[in-house]
């Protein structure tokens, strides 16, 4: 309960700040289209370079201590926003530092956390625990730019930062009165003698590329986070100036739309039992993924609908299949091994976000932010062809051999 609240609030705050930086950077700043997507890039592009070194730190520390010190400095870091926004008036640069340092920590983070679970929960617990951290994560997105908004609208952009701050401590605190074991790294039974840091950081990655199923997740994912992130750098953008939307309302668009993902969160485990734990991440994506090609279509007033309906469906499928997957994970992989290869398929995954925030910014530059989003979304609607050729595609459930 600790884990999940203290999850549940640093969630709330990045939330708000995911709909705040940006929007700091659109009306305080004069920031271009351009200029915005690549605050969506300094956040992202820290998983290309530290996910796979992450990996192997986790596997060689104590989790919930390394997520500990992540929550404290990413409130130090994110902290600096509102006081200069107090003191004086925020800079791009500033936003740019602050978004790449709270990226980077967040890649340790969500390694250790992601690995921290299954010391947490048991094995039969997985699916629904991890559906319960999806359904506040959703919540939170959903929550968090409506708040992010109203807070915008009381006390300014920048001073409103201050919330993920808060947000940050409360995690902390949380992990500091938990007293749920956090045993020191499991030795690799494998092997008789130790191996070079370099050579651990690759293990995890080769562990999972030789798994058909894990190799089919890896680029089912990369391929979702490529349109997601593509969307995320420009949705701000198109509302405000595309569709003449107003601050407040544009939260509430993006909200609604994030709410499906709650949902999907909350059906995962009935879903699970009635379709099949390993069918069910398939079918989920082929077929709320295209739902997302509505986005584009969306126009001022009442056409907003559409935007929020098509991201809505599709974040419902999303979240029905990163719960299945995680539990799949979390169970199939073995424990002593299970950070690298985490880290190995998170490497992957977010790496192609710096590239979905790059394709927004010169996609919505060059041909128009309408384009961008037609092709954002293309990508979003492709993403279960990936699973349908893996083998998941003849199992109803996962069969006794894939786990532990």
């Amino acid at each position: 309960m600790l884990l999940w609240g203290g999850g549940a609030a640093s969630d709330l705050g990045s939330a708000v700040s995911t709909l705040l930086i940006p929007l700091m950077a659109v009306q305080s700043v004069g920031a271009t289209t351009f200029q915005v997507a690549m605050l969506s890039l300094a956040r992202r592009l820290p998983a290309a370079v530290f996910s796979l070194p992450a990996g192997v730190l986790v596997d060689r520390l104590r989790k919930r201590r390394l997520m500990l010190w992540c929550q404290i400095l990413c409130a130090l870091a994110i902290g600096s926003v509102p006081v200069v926004a107090f003191l004086g008036h925020v800079h791009l640069w500033q936003l740019y530092v602050v978004t790449a340092v709270v990226g980077s920590i967040t890649v340790f983070f969500g390694i250790a956390d992601l690995s921290y679970l299954p010391h947490v929960l048991t094995r039969d617990q997985l699916v629904d625990g991890n559906g319960k951290l999806n359904a506040t994560e959703t919540a939170s997105d959903s929550a968090g730019p409506a708040l992010g908004a109203l807070l915008a609208g009381v006390v300014t952009a920048g001073r409103a930062v201050a919330v993920d701050a808060v947000s940050y401590v409360i995690s902390a605190v949380t992990l500091v009165l938990m007293r749920a074991p956090d045993p020191r790294p499991e030795p690799d039974r494998t092997r008789t003698a130790p191996v070079s840091f370099r050579v651990a950081m690759t293990e995890g990655l080769r562990f999972a590329w030789r798994n058909p199923v894990l190799r089919a997740i890896i680029c089912c994912t990369a391929t979702a986070n490529l349109g997601i992130i593509a969307v995320g750098s420009l949705e701000v953008v198109y509302l405000v100036r595309g569709l003449n939307t107003s601050g407040p309302l544009v939260g509430v668009v993006i909200g609604t739309g994030v709410l499906g993902g709650f949902a999907g969160s909350l059906l995962a485990k009935p879903l699970a039992a009635r379709v099949g734990n390993a069918r069910l991440m398939w079918v989920s994506l082929i077929v709320c993924a295209p739902f997302a090609l509505l986005m584009p279509l969306a126009g001022p007033g009442v056409g907003l609908i559409l935007y929020s309906l098509g991201w809505g469906v599709f974040n419902a499928g999303g979240a029905v299949y990163q719960t299945a997957q995680m539990a799949y994970r979390q169970s199939s992989i073995p424990k002593e091994i299970l950070g690298r290869v985490n880290a190995g398929i998170r490497w992957v995954v977010w790496s192609t976000m710096p590239l979905g925030a790059l394709l927004g910014g010169v996609v919505g530059t060059w041909l128009g932010l309408r384009t961008a989003l037609w092709v954002a979304t293309g990508f979003l609607a492709v993403t279960g062809l990936w699973l349908l050729a893996s083998p998941l595609r003849g199992w109803r459930d996962i069969p006794e051999s894939q786990a532990g």
